[in-house]
């Protein structure tokens, strides 16, 4: 039964209830006999009927959008979850063509919640689709399908295609697919309509904010050098506030980062950002990654959190096998870790401090090899 449906019921045997008060006044006033327990028992229930029957403004929201899509009312919504900033819901509209939605839902803005997770994935499902997503060639990205605030300040919502995930399984096939996602050229389409680093706007890695301001246009290695060390080393360090960590950056790193890079062309990639095992699984028989931190980057800075990702040998089978590993790759490598270590420190603490200090030693001394040679 529809929600519309179980809302008509509801307001039917209201107005029975309400009916019935009336006659009880009535029986009162002729009669004098009193049967306010009976007249009492069933205001409540009409009370509490037609609460029952008034909507959430979600559900407003989610029936407004269902409509103005052409998929007629909501059919179930059943809770699927929550995590420590979002509420999860599965929803079947009765149009029997229209997808199966996850929607999720916060009591905070879109702008703050969900804008970044909406373009990102929607330029990743356009990435994925440049090679043929139903081909078993690309990622399965779920469609993302509206993103906007509740009416009245009452939070905002994300939704998209559901997916039946599984576990990972075929880890070549995601080696390949993820190499497909960074090999697929940036286009207006895919949000990224002059060749640039950065993104349609600031989103967030874990719950710290990420900057992605655009760099110039048909971008080569000398933007993504200036983008990485600003953007994303030297504003984690700015949120870190360690002194040695800082002064070791912008003494004997920064200034000779470009040795990292020499012999090296750059192009922009479409990243998920934070790729780890968490974030990875199957559905529809195919791979998919999900929870993004998207951006347009070095393909390279994708394994930044691969020491959390469980990669196999098949894997990178499967991911070499379309982008040959370049020279230096090893050397970039504890930069591209260094990212991801200093931001598990800013969000957790502990010992993720020592663990970003060894990264910026390591990168110190490959320039300093470098730098000899």
């Amino acid at each position: 039964m529809s929600l519309r449906h179980r809302s008509v019921e509801k307001a039917v045997v209201a107005a029975v209830l309400a009916i019935q008060v009336i006659f009880l006044h009535l029986v009162d006033s002729i009669t004098g006999f009193t049967v306010e327990t009976t007249k009492t028992k069933a205001l409540h229930r009409m009370s509490g009927l037609l609460a029952s029957s008034s909507s959430s403004p979600l559900d407003d929201e989610l029936s407004r959008w269902a409509a103005g899509a052409g998929y007629g009312g909501i059919l179930s919504s059943k809770p699927a979850g929550s995590s420590g900033w979002a509420s999860f819901r599965r929803v079947e509209l009765e149009d029997p063509s229209a997808p199966t939605l996850f929607v999720k839902s916060s009591s905070k803005p879109a702008a703050t919640m969900f804008e970044g997770e909406f373009l990102g994935l929607r330029a990743m499902y356009e990435c994925s689709s440049h090679w043929g997503g139903g081909s078993g060639e690309g990622l399965r990205i779920p469609q993302v399908f509206h993103c906007a605030d509740i009416p009245g300040g009452r939070g905002s919502v994300l939704v998209m295609e559901y997916l039946k995930l599984g576990g990972r399984s075929d880890d070549r096939a995601l080696g390949r697919a993820v190499a497909r996602m960074h090999l697929a050229p940036p286009k207006a389409s895919a949000g990224n309509p002059t060749e640039a680093f950065g993104f349609a706007l600031d989103n967030t890695i874990g719950d710290t904010p990420q900057p992605n301001r655009w760099t110039k246009g048909r971008a080569g290695t000398d933007e993504w050098i200036e983008f990485y060390r600003d953007l994303r080393i030297g504003h984690q360090l700015n949120l870190a506030g360690d002194s040695y960590c800082s002064q070791l950056w912008e003494d004997k790193i920064a200034p000779r980062l470009g040795l990292l890079f020499e012999g090296t062309d750059v192009r922009p990639s479409l990243l998920h950002g934070d790729l780890w095992s968490g974030n990875i699984a199957t559905a529809d028989g195919l791979p998919t990654i999900y929870d993004p931190a998207t951006y347009w980057g070095h393909h390279e800075a994708e394994w930044g959190m691969s020491w959390c990702a469980s990669f196999s040998a098949s894997f990178w089978d499967g991911y070499r096998s379309l982008i040959p590993e370049d020279e230096g790759f090893l050397d970039r490598k504890p930069l591209y870790d260094a990212y991801h270590q200093l931001n598990h420190y800013n969000l957790f603490g502990g010992g993720y401090l020592g663990a970003a200090r060894g990264c910026l030693e390591s990168v110190a001394r490959k320039i300093d090899v470098r730098s000899d040679r």
